[in-house]
């Protein structure tokens, strides 16, 4: 399996874990010249209508098998923090920018069978 559909599979177990959790997934791999965020999703669980106790939340998936290379949040380093600023950024301009809404920025780190889900990952940065 190449890493691409090794990431895939583990977005997909992530997004999944997050419904779970009762977020509603508004968008994956969301790409742009700027970069990509692997999922965007709504805490509240509803659809996009303004209401200030709604919070998105752009989310980094990232998976190891194992502890030898570091875990993974561990990979979420600066300049990715600030590429997912910068994604985040284009995403909320193209949507008209989604005022009302609080944001935030997460990670989940699946470690082998592991998830842990990190709210607040990081600051927004530019």
């Amino acid at each position: 399996m190449n890493k691409r559909s090794v990431g895939g599979r583990y977005e997909a177990k992530a997004a999944t874990y997050l419904i779970e959790m009762g977020l509603t997934i508004l968008d994956r791999n969301f790409r742009c010249r700027f970069g990509e965020i692997d999922l965007i999703a709504m805490e509240s669980g509803r659809e996009l209508a303004v209401d200030h106790d709604q919070t998105i939340a752009f989310i980094e998936v990232k998976y190891r098998k194992d502890a030898k290379s570091g875990r993974p949040f561990e990979a979420v380093d600066h300049k990715k923090q600030k590429t997912i600023c910068r994604v985040a950024d284009y995403y909320r301009l193209k949507h008209n920018g989604l005022t009302g809404y609080n944001f935030r920025f997460d990670v989940i780190s699946i470690l082998g069978d592991e998830i842990t889900w990190i709210k607040n990952a990081f600051p927004y940065t530019v």
